[in-house]
């Protein structure tokens, strides 16, 4: 009997176990054989389930979820579940995967495998059914568990603080089937800045201080045992740039919004679980708010605004928190309202005057001078202005002509024969001075609030002859 060759029998083996290997690859049976040796694995431990749900059976939104939906969605193992999403991520040329429904994905943490399960599904918008399961091991979970919960909460956080996210702008759902609205978010791209609005540069710097200061002042904050907020009322005709200057602290702070939409509101009741939805590190925008409190039928009370700006549940969860209201007119508004300590600062936001043009024209056009210039400043002074909006639409229109494009602001500056703009100064907001315990900062040194009373009383006196100094609260 001949023996084989143990050579020729070596490389018969290994090119067996080559084909072998190219077929289960090639054919996508090396996952189906993967597959069905989990199964077959699992069927020898105990597991214990645990649900993250999108929302409480009461509606509000379930912090954990979001965080686990963050940790998920950068797990590279991922790319080896059975469906993912491929959807567009930040910046526009990244492309980032996504768990999709009903489908596993698995994670390891101190040697131990464990597996989670996307509940949501297609009409998951709808019916608010979203969750993620957590499948794990009896024998792992008292080792694992709480570690393994800590580890998702620490990811997330760093992934929010690097700003992987990005910003989102939150929106009240129209309520479906008689039912209520609640938050959706969109990714916040509004591009505009500080550097971009137009505003009085001196204004704009103490702005960004007050804000950069509010932003260290935690433990300041908690020794006076007051909330972690800050409140900005911005009042003025439409067009002049409120919701702009939102954008811009938003992007300066990198802070959520959350557009808290009065009208979508059925209830006090429901207003107060919108606000217990939000999240620290964000700005709560309430537009036209002097409208809404005009309006003879609606279904949140005044009272339940005043308790939605300072009140105790206010108290509860505001903390690191911006609250901006909008106004056309606050004159008619009832002060108690705008009282200290539900509104901090005040800025008026007016129509044009001739810098602030030049400020448009040097932003628009590229114009830091132009022979057309000193004909503008004449119009200005003669009484007629329009709004920065109306302004920067005419000089959108015309950009290819930066003339033609001033031109046109002339002909509608000469169109405004009422003098609607007559004594607006967009460059001249007014930021008026409110109760602080300690005093405020102002731009001749450190008053007391008792002085400071009586130095705003006597500008609001000659409010009617001259403009207003600038005074910003800190």
């Amino acid at each position: 009997m001949i023996l084989p060759n143990p050579f020729f029998l070596f490389i018969l083996i290994m090119f067996l176990l080559y084909m072998t290997r190219v077929a289960l690859f090639k054919t996508g049976l090396m996952y189906t054989v993967k597959k069905c040796w989990r199964i077959i694995e699992d069927s020898f431990y105990v597991y214990q389930y645990f649900r993250v749900p999108e929302l409480y059976e009461d509606m509000l939104e379930n912090p954990l979820y979001r965080k686990v939906s963050l940790y998920l969605h950068s797990l590279p193992s991922l790319e080896d579940s059975d469906f993912t999403n491929l959807i567009t991520g930040k910046k526009n040329n990244d492309i980032v995967l996504c768990l999709g429904p009903k489908q596993t994905v698995e994670d390891t943490f101190l040697g131990a495998r464990v597996f989670w399960l996307n509940e949501g599904d297609e009409k998951s918008e709808s019916n608010r059914n979203r969750a993620f399961i957590l499948k794990i091991r009896k024998a792992d979970k008292r080792r694992i568990l709480r570690p393994y919960l800590q580890h998702i909460h620490t990811i997330a956080d760093e992934i929010e603080q690097q700003g992987k996210r990005g910003l989102r702008l939150f929106m009240i759902t129209d309520p479906i089937g008689g039912g209520k609205g609640r938050w959706r978010s969109v990714p916040f791209t509004h591009p505009s800045t500080f550097d971009t609005i137009t505003m009085e540069c001196d204004l704009k710097n103490k702005v960004k201080s007050d804000l950069e200061s509010f932003l260290k002042a935690k433990q300041y904050y908690n020794r006076l045992g007051r909330v972690w907020k800050r409140s900005f009322l911005l009042y003025g005709p439409s067009g002049t740039g409120k919701s702009s200057f939102v954008a811009a602290m938003a992007n300066f702070l990198c802070y959520d919004v959350y557009d808290m939409d009065l009208s979508k509101v059925p209830s006090d009741s429901h207003l107060k679980s919108m606000l217990l939805q939000t999240t620290a590190k964000s700005i709560i925008v309430v537009e036209d708010l002097d409208r809404f409190l005009v309006e003879k039928s609606k279904a949140v009370s005044l009272s339940g605004i005043l308790n939605f700006m300072d009140g105790i549940l206010t108290s509860c969860c505001a903390q690191e928190m911006i609250m901006v209201f909008t106004m056309n007119n606050k004159e008619h508004v009832d002060p108690d309202v705008l009282r200290p300590g539900r509104v901090d600062v005040h800025i008026r936001f007016s129509l044009c005057d001739f810098p602030a043009f030049k400020t448009l024209a040097s932003s628009y056009l590229g114009l830091k001078d132009h022979k057309l210039f000193p004909q503008v400043e004449e119009m200005f002074q003669k009484g007629a202005s329009l709004s920065a909006a109306e302004i920067g639409e005419l000089m959108i229109a015309n950009r290819s002509s930066p003339s033609r494009a001033i031109k046109s602001v002339i002909s509608a500056l000469q169109t405004d024969g009422d003098g609607r703009g007559r004594g607006g100064k967009i460059g001249r907001q007014l930021v008026d001075v409110m109760d602080e315990p300690d005093g405020v900062l102002c731009g001749d040194g450190f008053h007391t609030v008792k002085d400071l009373r009586k130095l705003y009383g006597f500008f609001r006196s000659k409010n009617h002859k001259k403009s207003q100094p600038l005074l910003l609260r800190r």
